[in-house]
């Protein structure tokens, strides 16, 4: 059953025939291209699963880049090309509904286990591969003694059709034959390798065990050995071989002849160097990456007893609006400067400098006196960022916000420095940029807990958390109460009772604020309604609910069917409801925003303009806002708690009462703590009032008990 071509199934499959396509030729599988292709559809499946999952799991990736060891993909180009396409495609194709910073960081971190999973499979391979080579080197020695004692023209059938490099020497290393295979490795003739000697081919990189095996061996006392060992090649470069060497006995058993069995493994050893590298260093600038950096981070703070560490976390202003309007081409050539110069920002030893990902780009000291060390590094930074980038006859200003950590090694992790330096870098970013701030661990611990609230509000949500308090609004004409005010709280297990400013920003910045507003309209409907149905036939208006929508909210496409089933599952009419919205989401509000007020404005819910005169106060604006109440700030009345009031709040508080009326608005003010308060409240003409004076926020059967003494005085 083919996928749909616009659905996740499809997706997925358009990213795997662009990987096919790329790899298959470069590959030395037996399989057609379209056999290939489904081979790595699973896998294709696993990164977009890794990609959107809750936590991240490194283990997915590098199983991938196994799976491509597996799938004879061992040309280095395999994985080149693979991780271009994962860094082209899967946040593209497979990627949600997350930020897309988010999906790219976690994007390349799948790189970078995908490289370091393919490296490690990759050797697994070479070394079972190595075992079988020496094991066929072993029964190739007895071929060649057997050959050698039994006849020259059969010696010279196996010593020459050998595939490895194979030599002969004396006792003393004197070396006697070597075949053709043994010559194209070292790239000499015949006679120059005759004139050798054994001992002439020491090479700095010899494991010190090498010459010790050779020396047992010549001596009789081995018959035999296996190392890794590296030649000098005429030309310079280096020959690196699997080196078996064996001892060769007469037919009395006496030492005769050592014969060496070499196979040429340079290649491979590069390509291990290459995987190394590409996995511990930044494709694009070069730099170390973040695995190469929590490595050097983890060995300085492991450093013993009056060791200490600095560290500097650079990320650049601005950097989106450039990569948005010039283009991501220009924002590379920008990131690839910034890296060279703060490469020679690092002199002093001990010193680094890595590029995290994104913008983000990391230096470190250590030492013993890395408290003045780290200052000359951030002021190296600084300076080094004020010269202007060149990029398309264009002179870009290049600016960064830098947070910077010191201490001692050994009392933190590696995870503990990294998350205090973005936290104060985002300080100093949220600070205006362009600056550095030293890590302050009071603000740390605020960082850390609001953190840990944001990632606690989904389950807290689900597991019944979060209560309502209400808090009436009275008539300041006759005293009685009209309604409430639905104020959301936080029963959290260990910081007690939250009020709405510690976790309403942190619901509207993660989008829970969209289910929790459904919550709390929902559990203000269904109190709403208790309320009328105690009111019954009394005399008065029935009480009404007033519930406060976020700007994120007002702009959610389902608010005005959300709100419809909600009244009419409790069944209660919509003049039971008000929603308060702040002046500032509406502010030059266009039609479409305005548009699900107006259909819920036009079906008998009011909608109150909250904190009036906190942001613009566009008066004029008014008649164009489906509003019918106007929430003055409490600022308003704080200078009427002492007589006499203060004249100038009289003259304000008195003409917007006189505008609001004119336009058929009524008037709520907040914050009403004194009897002066209220009175001159009333005598200004104000409708409704809210404060402490009346009462607290609190539970829903305390409306009906207020005592509500003076009220009206």
């Amino acid at each position: 059953m083919s996928a749909e071509p616009d659905g996740p199934e499809g997706r997925v499959r358009r990213l795997t025939t662009i990987w096919s396509r790329a790899v298959y030729p470069v590959t030395s599988t037996s399989l057609t291209r379209a056999e290939f292709e489904e081979r790595l559809l699973p896998l294709a499946h696993r990164l977009s699963r890794a990609l959107r999952a809750h936590s991240f799991d490194a283990g997915e990736a590098k199983a991938v880049g196994a799976a491509l060891v597996d799938a004879h993909g061992t040309d280095p180009e395999v994985l080149a090309r693979t991780l271009d396409c994962v860094d082209a495609y899967l946040v593209l194709y497979c990627g949600d509904d997350s930020p897309q910073d988010q999906l790219r960081m976690r994007s390349s971190r799948l790189q970078h286990s995908m490289a370091a999973g393919y490296a490690q499979a990759l050797r697994e391979r070479t070394l079972a591969e190595q075992e079988a080579i020496a094991q066929a080197a072993l029964r190739a020695q007895g071929v060649v003694a057997e050959a050698l004692h039994a006849s020259e023209a059969r010696f010279r059938a196996v010593f020459e059709g050998a595939a490895i490099g194979i030599g002969i020497a004396d006792l003393d290393g004197n070396v006697l034959e070597v075949n053709g295979a043994l010559l194209r490795m070292f790239g000499v003739s015949e006679t120059t390798m005759r004139g050798r000697r054994v001992r002439d081919w020491t090479h700095p990189e010899d494991a010190p065990q090498t010459w010790r095996l050779y020396e047992e061996l010549v001596r009789g006392e081995r018959d035999h050995y296996h190392v890794e060992k590296a030649f000098n090649r005429p030309d310079g470069t280096a020959l690196w071989t699997n080196l078996t060497v064996s001892l060769l006995r007469d037919a009395d058993g006496n030492p005769q002849y050592q014969l060496a069995l070499m196979e040429d493994t340079t290649e491979r050893r590069l390509l291990h160097l290459r995987l190394r590298y590409e996995a511990t260093h930044d494709a694009l600038t070069g730099l170390p990456n973040r695995t190469l950096f929590f490595e050097r981070l983890e060995k300085a703070l492991a450093a013993g007893k009056g060791q200490r560490f600095g560290l500097c976390y650079l990320d650049l202003d601005g950097f989106k609006a450039i990569n948005d309007s010039l283009g991501h081409a220009a924002g590379d050539r920008l990131l690839v400067e910034v890296a060279d110069r703060l490469q020679s920002c690092t002199t002093a030893s001990g010193e680094m400098v890595a590029r995290l990902g994104g913008d983000e780009f990391v230096a470190l000291t250590t030492g013993r006196d890395t408290e003045r060390g780290v200052e000359e590094l951030a002021e190296r930074i600084t300076n080094a960022l004020l010269t202007p980038v060149g990029i398309d006859g264009r002179d870009l200003l290049v600016r960064g916000s830098l947070g910077i950590v010191e201490g001692p090694a050994g009392e933190r992790t590696a995870a503990e420095v990294l998350r205090s330096a973005d936290i104060t870098m985002y300080r100093a970013k949220s600070a205006g940029g362009n600056r550095a701030e030293l890590a302050d661990p009071e603000a740390d611990a605020r960082a850390i807990t609001r953190h840990g609230l944001t990632t606690a509000l989904p389950s807290a949500l689900e597991r019944g958390e979060f209560f309502i308090e209400y808090q009436p609004l009275v008539h300041l004409g006759d005293g009685t109460v009209s309604g409430a005010e639905a104020l959301v709280r936080w029963l959290h297990p260990q910081h007690g009772v939250l009020g709405p400013d510690r976790f309403i920003p942190l619901a509207e910045h993660t989008g829970l604020i969209v289910p929790l507003g459904r919550w709390v309209l929902e559990e203000s409907i269904r109190q709403a309604r208790a309320w009328r149905e105690k009111q019954g036939d009394k005399a008065g208006d029935p009480l009404r609910i007033n519930v406060n929508l976020s700007p994120c909210q007002l702009t959610h496409p389902g608010l005005v069917q959300d709100t419809v089933d909600i009244l009419e599952r409790a069944g209660v009419a919509p003049d039971a409801l008000c929603l308060e919205v702040t002046e500032s989401a509406l502010i030059g509000a266009d039609d479409g925003l305005l548009k699900p007020l107006r259909r819920l404005a036009e079906m008998g819910v009011d909608i109150a303009l909250d904190d009036f005169g906190t942001g613009y106060s566009n008066l004029a604006n008014l008649r164009r806002l489906p509003v019918s109440v106007l929430k003055l700030d409490r600022s308003f009345t704080q200078g009427m708690q002492q007589f006499p009031a203060d004249p100038v709040d009289l003259k304000i508080v008195e003409g917007i009462v006189s505008l609001a009326h004119s336009l058929d608005l009524a008037v709520t003010v907040e914050g009403v703590e004194t009897s002066a308060q209220a009175e001159q409240l009333r005598l200004l003409g104000c409708d409704t009032a809210q404060g402490w004076y009346y009462a607290r926020p609190g539970p829903p059967e305390n409306l009906h008990t207020l005592a509500l003494a003076d009220a009206t005085t």
